[in-house]
């Protein structure tokens, strides 16, 4: 007689189905990005010989010039806030984000296959609430991509979740077991799933400012070489040199892109502040108190510290561009953290990592 699958086989079984579509959705947005990157270039190309026809060879071909750039962020900004009738066509990213769809189903149904096997909800442990988590961070970024285009992320999103995913099927998997009494709560509904969802709203905000960080980088190269073109007074040729990371042209500036990412951070702030406030409600049921620094609750509340400094840094103290970025980064570097070391290497009445 042929012993039918555990529902806890089949979670597992979808989970590595997900992941390889998740990496199909990776090379596609990769190859997406690549085709960004020969079409900006062909664009630079096709502008030099512009150029040259009106004045001449030698006379600062090859400067990316400023007005240009702007122009292309302008245009650049308007594809991705505009309505979805006016975006780009592109065919790899819209494959791509078909793919990220489809691993998305199998993903939901190996996390709902997990907490129908346990007989609650899939996030009482590290490979449950990874599981749960790597989740919302496709479902968040997903249902984004209905008002904002943000498909040049795909790449950054699909391959951060599949290294988080593979990584906890073969590290932090589980056996299912009874919940311990403290987690016996209602609030172990609310305070981790809020907690998730902020996470997946920090890693857009922290995708983002790394692709601020690269933009920004970009700027400040055009317009060096703009200036040193004008103090040559159009005598010296500047070199052309084929750009690296020529797709970034085709992506916001970097002030648009800071704009977004703190829109985003600022909705995650508001969901962990959530997460923080009823941690402690759920401690006071649990263990009769609050606070007692425990070190989930430390980490928990510099996470929040954190966040809150970059929010109100640039606000009220006008804390923009690359420090604004490194902030957005070290907080999520901090949820990481929170998230790894403090669960697998920190003792405490919050750490459930279930690992032996």
């Amino acid at each position: 007689m042929v012993r039918m699958p555990s529902l806890d086989s089949i979670s597992v079984l979808l989970l590595w189905t997900a992941i390889a579509i998740y990496a199909l959705a990776f090379i596609a947005y990769a190859i997406d990005l690549a085709r960004r990157s020969a079409l900006a270039l062909d664009e630079q190309d096709a502008v030099l010989v512009r150029e040259r026809e009106l004045v001449g060879v030698g006379a600062r071909s090859g400067v990316d010039s400023v007005a240009q750039m702007r122009a292309e962020a302008r245009a650049a900004e308007a594809s991705v806030t505009g309505p979805r009738s006016a975006r780009s066509r592109l065919v790899y990213a819209r494959v791509g984000t078909s793919l990220t769809w489809l691993g998305l189903l199998f993903h939901i149904g190996a996390d709902v296959t997990r907490g129908i096997a346990a007989g609650r909800v899939p996030w009482s442990n590290m490979y449950e609430f990874a599981l749960t988590g790597t989740m919302l961070i496709v479902a968040v970024y997903l249902v984004v991509l209905f008002k904002y285009d943000l498909r040049f992320l795909g790449s950054f999103i699909t391959g951060l979740v599949m290294l988080l995913l593979g990584g906890t099927a073969l590290r932090f998997y589980t056996e299912i077991v009874p919940l311990s009494d403290p987690l016996k709560s209602v609030w172990l509904v609310i305070h981790v799933f809020v907690a998730s969802l902020a996470t997946a709203l920090f890693a857009l905000a922290f995708a983002l400012s790394v692709l601020q960080l690269m933009q920004a980088r970009r700027e400040r190269k055009v317009i060096a070489a703009e200036e040193r073109a004008a103090s040559a007074d159009g005598d010296v040729a500047v070199s052309m040199k084929p750009a690296r990371l020529a797709f970034l042209r085709t992506l916001p500036g970097s002030e648009s892109l800071e704009s977004l990412a703190y829109r985003f951070a600022i909705i995650g702030f508001i969901f962990w502040t959530f997460t923080l406030i009823a941690g402690s409600i759920w401690a006071n049921d649990a263990w009769g108190r609050y606070w007692g620094f425990d070190t989930k609750e430390v980490w928990t509340f510099v996470i929040w510290v954190l966040y809150a400094g970059y929010i109100h840094a640039r606000a009220t103290r006008g804390w923009r561009g690359t420090r604004s970025a490194w902030l957005s980064i070290i907080g999520f570097a901090a949820v990481m953290f929170n998230f790894t070391i403090v669960n697998m290497f920190f003792k405490g009445l919050h750490v459930y990592s279930g690992l032996q």
